[in-house]
């Protein structure tokens, strides 16, 4: 992809944002679409929630100011958009966004887009018995690889709160996976 002003630029002009939001898309679509499935773990919901991710910085991007990079602006907005479409269908089912989400990995057995093992199967379901913030944080640190000052620059929260909750989140994991 070229230079990132030049770039941004292209997407802010009216004859070639057509042309570079599909650069874009094709440049960004797989990271954030792994991101987002960590989050929602169903892949359908995965798929809405990145074509909205995508419809939000098309017509975002002139708020776009540059203090970041453009894949951290992108990065933020698909990880609001999970978040919020996990509480939206947790709430029409009456749910806590835990017991949706240990539903839908209940579910993941039956999702011909999962391709783990057992043992991912168990991580899913430890996972998902987490507070929402835990497992957001243990998400975003084992599966996106991400650091400390990257997730706190995402969710707004301190290094020393989100290493926190990693090693709750780890503690909890591990206790699960050794009982079950």
């Amino acid at each position: 992809m070229q230079e990132e002003k030049e770039f941004i630029e292209a997407l802010l002009n009216a004859k070639t944002r057509e042309a570079a939001f599909r650069e874009l898309v094709a440049n960004y679509q797989k990271p954030l679409y792994h991101l987002i499935r960590t989050i929602v773990i169903n892949h359908d919901d995965t798929d809405d929630v990145l074509q909205n991710t995508f419809i939000k910085v098309f017509r975002g991007i002139e708020n776009f100011k540059g203090e970041s990079k453009l894949y951290s602006w992108m990065y933020r907005i698909a990880c609001n958009e999970a978040i919020t479409f996990v509480q939206q269908k947790a709430k029409k089912q009456a749910l806590t966004s835990e017991s949706y989400l240990q539903k839908q990995v209940e579910n993941l057995k039956a999702d011909d887009y999962f391709e783990g093992e057992e043992i991912q199967l168990k991580l899913q379901k430890a996972i998902a018995l987490l507070p929402e913030k835990q497992q957001l944080v243990f998400k975003l640190k084992y599966f996106q690889e991400l650091t400390y000052e990257e997730i706190s620059n995402q969710l707004g929260t301190s290094v020393g709160a989100l290493k926190a909750s990693y090693h709750l989140a780890v503690k909890k994991i591990e206790d699960f996976i050794h009982k079950n």
